[in-house]
Order: structure tokens, then C-alpha cells, then sequence
């Protein structure tokens, strides 16, 4: 099975007056505001599917500020996700606060599997202080599901979105979850590499990585240096989609030394195990 572990989908009403949401939601405001962003539906991530020879797709709506409008989105992926069910896997977002849990509950039992993307910056909490999420990271221990968390590597261009967030704080974030399973989005913004610390190495099982953005970011020499870290078992497809097309990944995954095996681990039985599909 092949399975984009990260895909964003829109209710159609917000993509077409974004800038009426945009006045309270400064994070939303310039990830929509960009020249790279799009907006897609659930009806354009199944064809996205069928157009890469993909299986399924892990789609989740934007991590606004407001429990309300996130409330909304939710109901969007749930609905998407029952009308295509062979084809959508659904994760809910809502920011940290009292009413996290139960949010998170409701779409669980309405047949999401995940929580994510969380924005730290955009939802405008610290993934260090862990008062501040544990409303969300306790629900989630609870129900075995996982957490996707936006993180970005501190050096580099910049762009829209790229935000301030710190490795330490994102490895703070995992020591204080040990028992949590964590998706850090775009490669950790690179703590990836730190795997080569035994410490890391020993806290980070539970933590797997998604490949969004490569193609923006990194050479094909990223994947062998998966390889060489031996972590294969713990990275997941992720296009980014609508932002990147899964096809913009192929050729470098090609050219990597990976196995046909271990590409099958990163394609779909990583996301598998994981999302217990």
C-alpha cells in the first residue's frame, strides 16, 4: 500500500473567502496569503491519488487559533472521510486549551485517527511547556493515536510559515512524551540527524518523521543519510500536497541508495503500522 502521510484539505467555503478568516488568524493569513499556497477538497486529493499511483491519503484541515472554526474543519474531515473511506485517512487539529480533549475525543469516535498538523507558533503555544499541551498529548496517550507537530529547520531561506520554533524545544516536547507517539513534520527541521546521539536515539523511539517539503529543502542525499541512520522504519511519505505534488519526490527516492525494501517501509507499511490501517 502507498500512503501520503500528509495532505491538506479545505472545506471549500473557507478556500473561497479565506481572506474573511484571515483578519484573526495572523498564521493562516500568511501561509494564504503566500504565491505557493493552494487550497484543495477532498474530491482533489482522490484525484491526486489516482494521478500518483497512491492509496490512501492522511488529510487533515488547517490548525486555526479559534476551537470554533477548528471545530468546523473537523466536521469537514469527517465527512470526507466517511464519503471515501477506502481512500481518506483523517486526523482532527485544535489548538491547546480545556476543550482540547474533548474535541479530540468526539473526532476520534466519529472514526479520525490522529491529531495534526499543529502550528506551535500559529496556535501560539510552547511545545516545551508541558502544562500547555498536555491537554492534548494526555487524550492522545490515551487513545494510542498520534500527534503530528509543524516543525522547521532553523537555518536556511526563509519563506512563509517558516517560524522560530527551536530543536530543543521539539526535543523537549518528546522527553516530556515519552509514551506518545510524535510525527515531526519536515524531516524535525532536521533532528533527524541528531539520532547519531545515543541520548536522542534512546528518547526518540516513539518519534517518526514525515518527508514534506524535501524537494524545497534537500538533495536526494537526504534519503541515504536515512539510510545511513537506520531509521527507515520510522519515516513517512508526505507530500504536502496541494503545496508539492507527490510526484515531485519520485526521482530523488529513485536515485537514493534505499532498498526496494525500505522504500516500501517509507511508502505505506511505516504508515500502516502506525495509523493501524
Amino acid at each position: 500500500m502507498r500512503i501520503d502521510s500528509h495532505v491538506h484539505i479545505t472545506p471549500p467555503d473557507i478556500s473561497a473567502n479565506w481572506e474573511k478568516y484571515a483578519g484573526n488568524e495572523p498564521y493562516f493569513s500568511l501561509i494564504s496569503g503566500s504565491k505557493v499556497n493552494k487550497f484543495a477538497s477532498a474530491e482533489d486529493v482522490i484525484t491526486m491519488l489516482d494521478d500518483n499511483n497512491l492509496d490512501k491519503a492522511v488529510v487533515f484541515a488547517f490548525a486555526f487559533r479559534d476551537p470554533g472554526l477548528c471545530r468546523y474543519v473537523n466536521d469537514y474531515v469527517i465527512e470526507k472521510v466517511k464519503e471515501f473511506p477506502q481512500r481518506l485517512v483523517g486526523f482532527a487539529v485544535t489548538p491547546p486549551g480545556n476543550e482540547s480533549g474533548k474535541e479530540i475525543n468526539r473526532c476520534f469516535c466519529a472514526g479520525l485517527k490522529g491529531v495534526g498538523e499543529l502550528f506551535p507558533q500559529g496556535q501560539e503555544f510552547n511545545p516545551e511547556n508541558k502544562k500547555e499541551t498536555e491537554a492534548i498529548t494526555g487524550v492522545c496517550k490515551e487513545l494510542d493515536i498520534p500527534l503530528l507537530l509543524h516543525v522547521n529547520e532553523n537555518v536556511g531561506h526563509s519563506y512563509p510559515g517558516k517560524t522560530d520554533i527551536s530543536l530543543k524545544q521539539v526535543e523537549a516536547f518528546v522527553t516530556n512524551n515519552p509514551d506518545l507517539k510524535i510525527i515531526l513534520a519536515h524531516f524535525g527541521g532536521g533532528l533527524l540527524f541528531y539520532e547519531t546521539m545515543k541520548e536522542i536515539r534512546k528518547s526518540f523511539v516513539n518519534v517518526y518523521y514525515d518527508i514534506s517539503g524535501a524537494p524545497f529543502l534537500y538533495d536526494y542525499r537526504i534519503y541515504n543519510m536515512i539510510n545511513a541512520l537506520g531509521i527507515c522504519d520510522r519515516i513517512l511519505f508526505a507530500s504536502d500536497f496541494p503545496i508539492l505534488s507527490p510526484s515531485r519526490y519520485f526521482n530523488d527516492l529513485e536515485k537514493s541508495n534505499l532498498t526496494e525494501n525500505e522504500k516500501q517501509l517509507i511508502f505505506g507499511k511505516n504508515a500502516e503500522r502506525l495509523f493501524k490501517i
